[in-house]
């Protein structure tokens, strides 16, 4: 299946828009994007590490989190798990910013709900460091249980009541005015996000560092800083990058040559795509798809 950036979640339940996902390095519970999966979505996140410790990316910032810390992460804003070390886990918790207005236009949304969520606030960590960080860790463990016990009668309203709490602690030590100096952030995700889609779009195809810069209106100049900053490597890296993670999927699930695939993702010839697959997985495509076939 195809992955987009853009991660629609499909909750258990449409009239109780929440997930808690639980993550290791082997699997997701329920099925999810996990470690080294970079993406976005609609939805608030609140991402707790339960064992041992993991680094999390946002906007081209590591954050470094060990078991009982905590990163609040806005709306529409690109992250990944880098790092995972081997017996570690983490949940996440994901919800619609609807679920803290209470109903349209009230004055909850108005007031404590949209001024933060549509502020350049990208993310917040919850280290354990202060009082509040405490109470507010304190409920995202209340709410692990909530959602691994068996789910008794008003367990809806016992996790919502927990989640406006937890909110409200969160924005009543926030001040909107110092993440004012953040908005050039939030326009950087933007683009990113734009340029990106594009590549994922179109990676197939012979694409150039100016047709990648074009869609977010950048120089090519703009385009590789931005890439630079935020996701640490080059936008030619990251094209590489995601046509071998592409071939890696047709190696598994076709019978297709290696040159036939080779031409699917992008590369010009055969030898090219050999050798950077080698360099990219320390394994040429024959030997992977070779392991890959033993192992099923």
């Amino acid at each position: 299946m195809k992955k987009q950036l853009h991660e629609a979640i499909q909750f258990p339940d449409d009239a109780f828009p929440y997930i808690m996902y639980t993550h290791t390095n082997y699997e997701s519970i329920p099925n999810g994007r996990g470690v080294n999966d970079l993406h976005w979505h609609q939805e608030l996140q609140i991402t707790l590490v339960t064992k041992g410790k993991l680094t999390i990316q946002v906007n081209g910032i590591n954050y470094a989190l060990e078991a009982g810390q905590a990163i609040f992460i806005n709306k529409s804003v690109l992250h990944i798990v880098t790092y995972l070390n081997q017996e570690g886990e983490y949940v996440s918790f994901n919800f619609p910013e609807k679920l803290l207005a209470f109903y349209s236009d009230s004055a909850m949304e108005k007031k404590y709900v949209l001024p933060y969520t549509n502020s350049f606030l990208l993310s917040l960590e919850i280290k354990g460091d202060k009082d509040w960080h405490n109470q507010i860790l304190q409920i995202l463990w209340d709410m692990k249980k909530e959602f691994e016990s068996k789910k008794k009668w008003g367990w809806e309203y016992e996790v919502s009541i927990k989640t406006v709490q937890l909110w409200l602690i969160l924005i009543s030590n926030f001040s909107l005015s110092s993440e004012e100096s953040s908005k050039y952030n939030r326009l950087q995700q933007e683009r990113l996000q734009l340029m990106l889609s594009f590549i994922h779009k179109n990676y197939s195809n012979n694409l150039t560092l100016k047709e990648i810069a074009d869609t977010a209106h950048l120089s090519v100049s703009e385009c590789t800083r931005g890439f630079k900053k935020s996701i640490h490597m080059t936008p030619y890296f990251y094209l590489i990058k995601y046509r071998i993670n592409k071939s890696c999927d047709l190696l598994i699930a076709t019978d297709y040559t290696i040159t036939e695939i080779a031409q699917r993702v992008g590369f010009n010839n055969a030898n090219h795509f050999i050798q950077s697959f080698k360099k990219h997985l320390n394994i040429t495509p024959k030997e992977f798809r070779k392991i890959r076939n033993e192992r099923t």
